[in-house]
């Protein structure tokens, strides 16, 4: 029996605002408060059915708890094992009332049965929501009548699940939200309350410096509470102290949500911008960038950077660039390879491109990379053979670039300019495109010097300059494999490495620019004008002798 309910439909009460009044405020809420104060007013303006799609279901049931206690509403919480019970009732003491209802259905019935104001918690409810088991068609129809039913009364019915099961059939009573990981805030109160827990205690050392402290709690962004509170006591118990440099600690707790994904690598980073010689201008321009990935950058009225795409010649450190961001910005760096989204199902290889992007998403702030975009996105013209696949899943990506509000910040690498479609070059996809050209001779020199230093050895007791003459139009692939090849010509001899043996090493090499002459000219021509310069001044030194030609 239901008791209808009473004129007004919507719920107010003195001192509460009116909905319009509430909605007006939302502008000054953060993120996650926007999305508890929307469903505090969906519960209010009596929507059936909520469907919370979230890890977190222990906070989400702590808020509405809340909620219901604000509301003066009785709560009650059904799960498949311990049935329909009243919100904070031990689960021992209602075990053998409350077993019939571990029965969806007859929960639902129990449910309908209730006369007063009430908020019901189901928790996973999705596996009786899947239309491919017969079985579950009993469930549905049930909860399409508890959804008529409670339209008329000030229940409210909640689903709380990780994964989102809408059948046909409920598509209009059912309101979805996504319910958001926590946010700064959020992370800064659980990090007070856990220094607060443990500053008494002599052997615990607390070093979060202010400006350290953001580092920390943007580290820890994407992970749930949860996860945060784990990583935060697994950095102290293991050594008496959280500072800093626990960032690492955090990273190895996102490394396991990436496997645990397995369509994204986590890749560990050794390389920063010391060690890549040449590409001042671009170095500067991710300095720049990497400055703008504060809060303070937000105040100001700065949008989160977006990516940017280096295009250029073979083996002159663009992979490299990608490592390095990922460690001077301290973020995790994510690869994605477009061969292990591919599927034999139909639409499974668009699902694992959002699977993947929603992965990177969730552990943001992240840098995510695509090496070698112009092979991956080969078929994307229609010319690939494969049904469409990779044209469906670069427009997947597309979208996604240009909608994405979350801190990923896309790094691509390509080298031939011609595989890539139009649409990912225009503004708007990444921040800038650079072209990375073959070093000049004062790069040369710089990267003959990191790679020497790379390898303990002295560079100072080299003749560097004339080394980066003989070198020239080589890469900095190719002026490293000349050091490690003069390494194993003078290991072989049983000498010290000395300039003789890196000199034998050019010699007998015979680089990319000479071999791919022509179509690096065709990319040249094609960067002049459409893209940045990695350098300042770059001197593109061609396959013949003292053939120069300067772009400023």
């Amino acid at each position: 029996m239901s008791i209808p309910a009473p004129m007004p439909t919507l719920e107010t009460e003195a001192g509460v605002p009116t909905l319009p009044a509430v909605i007006d405020q939302e502008v000054n809420l953060r993120h996650s408060q926007k999305v508890l104060r929307e469903i505090e007013i969906l519960i209010r303006a009596r929507y059936p059915i909520i469907y919370i799609v979230t890890y977190e279901e222990q906070r989400v049931v702590r808020w509405l708890t809340e909620v219901s206690k604000k509301r003066k509403k009785r709560m009650f919480e059904w799960s498949l094992s311990n049935g329909l019970q009243e919100s904070g009732t031990p689960q021992n003491a209602q075990k053998i009332k409350t077993s019939p209802t571990r029965d969806p259905v007859q929960a639902l019935d129990e449910l309908i049965s209730h006369v007063e104001p009430a908020i019901y918690v189901f928790k996973d409810l999705h596996h009786f929501l899947h239309l491919r088991c017969n079985s579950n068609s009993a469930p549905i129809r049930k909860l399409r009548e508890a959804a008529i039913h409670i339209k008329d009364t000030y229940k409210s019915l909640i689903l709380v699940s990780p994964i989102l099961e809408v059948p046909a059939e409920l598509e209009k009573e059912i309101t979805v939200i996504d319910f958001p990981l926590p946010d700064e805030a959020d992370l800064g109160q659980l990090l007070d309350r856990i220094v607060d827990e443990v500053k008494c205690q002599p052997s615990v050392t607390i070093d979060i410096p202010p400006e350290s402290r953001e580092g920390l709690l943007k580290a820890a962004l994407g992970l749930t509470l949860g996860e945060a509170e784990n990583v935060l006591a697994k950095t102290l118990v293991s050594d008496n102290r959280l500072s800093d440099e626990d960032i690492d600690c955090v990273f190895a707790e996102k490394r396991q949500i990436v496997r645990k994904a397995g369509l994204l690598d986590y890749c560990d980073v050794d390389v920063d911008f010391e060690k890549i010689g040449g590409m001042d201008m671009l170095k500067a321009w991710l300095r720049m960038r990497g400055s703008a990935l504060s809060e303070r950058a937000r105040d100001f009225g700065l949008p989160v950077p977006r990516g940017v795409l280096l295009l250029g010649v073979q083996g002159c450190g663009k992979t490299m660039c990608a490592k390095a961001i990922s460690s001077a910005w301290r973020m995790p760096l994510l690869r994605l390879d477009m061969g292990r989204l591919f599927g034999s199902l139909v639409g499974s290889s668009e699902a694992n491109m959002r699977r993947a992007l929603s992965t990177a998403e969730s552990i943001a702030p992240v840098v995510l990379w695509l090496d070698e975009i112009d092979k991956a996105l080969a078929g994307s013209r229609g010319s690939s053979g494969d049904s469409g696949v990779t044209a469906r899943l670069f427009g997947t990506f597309l979208t996604w670039m240009s909608e994405k509000q979350s801190p990923v910040f896309v790094v691509a690498t390509a080298n031939d300019i011609s595989a890539l479609p139009p649409e990912l070059l225009r503004k708007g996809r990444f921040d800038e495109i650079f072209f990375v050209d073959l070093p000049n001779q004062v790069e040369r020199r710089e990267i003959m010097r990191v790679r020497l230093e790379y390898r303990k050895r002295d560079p100072e007791i080299f003749a560097l300059d004339r080394l980066a003459e003989l070198a020239e139009g080589f890469s900095g692939a190719e002026i490293e494999e000349a050091v490690v090849s003069g390494l194993y010509e003078a290991f072989a001899l049983g000498e010290e490495l000395n300039d003789d043996h890196i000199t034998t090493a050019i010699k007998s090499t015979v680089p990319l620019s000479k071999t791919m002459e022509t179509d690096l000219a065709q990319l040249r021509a094609w960067a002049d004008g459409r893209a940045r310069p990695a350098s300042t001044r770059h001197t593109i030194e061609a396959a013949e002798p003292r053939r120069r030609i300067e772009i400023l």
